[in-house]
């Protein structure tokens, strides 16, 4: 392999596909970037076993094609030091890469990129485009309430739930549920999937904020792929049946409160400074007439804090993990929402003020 290409695009490459790069394995080539040139691009993939990333074409001048899977930290470190706009790759029959830019040269040793593992092949029956903003605020409002209990495999992963143009993205933690819902630009039907949370947090980092940026989705029984702007993801999916968290959810409530998200977040920030262990000293809240009040009590220090609020409904004290509370509250964009209740051992639930965009449900704790 021998070769001429911009330092910029493959350090935007690398940056993209270092995502992928296995930190615990059994195999030091999952270790590694697999560069292949061919027809006048370089591109630049990498294969942890569950999450795969293949970046788009770099143009690249190619005297000689071919491959060599080099050791993703040593040729990321080395890309990114040197001086120089054009980077010079060419390897020989021993698997030396010669690495050349401005007045640098390096020769590493890497591995026959013929013995890298290949991304699974996805077949592009089942299309679905969505705007990568939409894609990527899905991602970020939900994926901070799966579980990180290994023991529970189902729940480390988030549902997508499809049906026509509709997309759903559902976490579970055993303590709170997410739920958010997006608009697709064209759906080929109905799908049920659950995807790894790692995949979809590494999947978010590629994704553009930008509205016009579209994003296409395609999905097998075992694998879901995902192409942005020509970088390829494929994850396995996770087999096994979502726990129903549609029936978690209800519309009949005892007591509402209308409240401004900011000034709710930051009363309970507040108030969770002296709750270092958010399990033994929970927030409570008494929601009275027309305000919230939130309190907390350690041993040696007290938290009192009074947020407004519009109440329709019964009087309540019920106690929270304040933490819980604040990263959904975090992850809604809106700047006045819902909160309805029950009974102190029921749920609180947020709900947008209008539509029905999103859901989130916090367990309460027993005072």
């Amino acid at each position: 392999m021998k070769l001429v290409c911009s330092r910029e695009s493959l350090l935007n490459a690398i940056n993209i596909v270092s995502k992928a790069v296995s930190s615990r394995t059994t195999m030091p080539i999952l270790e590694c970037i697999l560069l292949t040139a061919s027809e006048g691009q370089l591109k630049l993939t990498s294969n942890d076993m569950e999450l795969a990333i293949e970046s788009s074409g770099i143009e690249a001048e190619i005297e000689q094609e071919g491959n060599i899977a080099l050791d993703a930290r040593f040729f990321s470190d080395i890309i990114r030091k040197v001086n120089g706009e054009s980077v010079k790759i060419s390897t020989d029959d021993k698997n030396i890469a010669t690495i050349s830019c401005g007045k640098s040269e390096f020769k590493i040793s890497g591995q026959n990129g013929d013995d890298f593992p290949p991304i699974p092949e996805v077949e592009k029956n089942l299309r679905f485009v969505i705007a990568q903003s939409d894609l990527r605020n899905l991602i970020r409002q939900t994926i901070f309430s799966i579980s990180q209990d290994e023991s529970k495999p189902i729940l480390t992963g988030e549902l997508i739930e499809i049906d026509d143009n509709m997309i759903d993205f559902v976490s579970v933690d055993g303590y709170r549920i997410s739920y958010k819902n997006a608009e697709l630009f064209q759906s080929a039907g109905s799908k049920r999937a659950i995807v790894p949370g790692k995949s979809l947090g590494e999947i978010a980092k590629i994704l553009s904020p930008d509205d016009d940026e579209k994003a296409v989705l395609y999905f097998t029984e075992n694998h879901i792929m995902a192409d942005i702007n020509g970088n390829i993801v494929v994850s396995r999916l996770i087999q096994g049946e979502f726990i129903k968290y549609q029936q978690s959810f209800t519309n009949e409530y005892k007591t509402s409160a209308k409240i401004n998200k900011a000034e709710m977040v930051e009363a309970l920030e507040r108030a969770s400074l002296i709750s270092r262990d958010s399990r033994k000293i929970p927030v409570k809240m008494e929601i009275s007439i027309d305000n919230i009040i939130i309190t907390s009590n350690a041993e040696t220090s007290t938290a009192y804090e009074e947020v407004s609020a519009e109440i329709d409904g019964d009087k309540l004290i019920i106690a929270f993990n304040p933490r819980y509370l604040i990263d959904a509250l975090k992850a809604i964009d809106d700047e006045e929402v819902y909160m309805h209740f029950n009974t102190p051992l029921s749920p609180c639930v947020f709900k947008p003020v209008e539509g029905d965009s999103f859901k989130y449900l916090v367990l309460p704790l027993r005072i």
